[in-house]
């Protein structure tokens, strides 16, 4: 069997969630404040992981490199999902 012929899950803390949200918060403000347009800058550091996208001010760089960048993707895809009435 080939490693395509299975599904593995992924499973997420729910306490971890609200963490990240908060972050994700207090991030986007930091950005914002300083100038920058967050949005754009928090999609650079997901995509390409370099924590320069988002700014020292107020520890938001040292905060989001906390958590993996796949965690975040996942608060933000459910957000979305869930804010779309796509998922229940």
């Amino acid at each position: 069997m080939s490693d395509f012929d299975s599904t593995v899950r992924f499973k997420f803390d729910n306490d971890k969630s609200k963490k990240i949200n908060n972050m994700l918060a207090k991030v986007y403000d930091s950005l914002d404040y300083k100038g920058y347009n967050p949005v754009s800058q928090i999609v650079g550091y997901l995509l390409s992981g370099d924590p320069a996208y988002i700014t020292s001010y107020q520890d938001a760089r040292i905060s989001i490199t906390k958590y993996e960048r796949d965690e975040i993707l996942e608060i933000l895809l459910n957000s979305y999902l869930k804010n779309n009435a796509i998922k229940k």
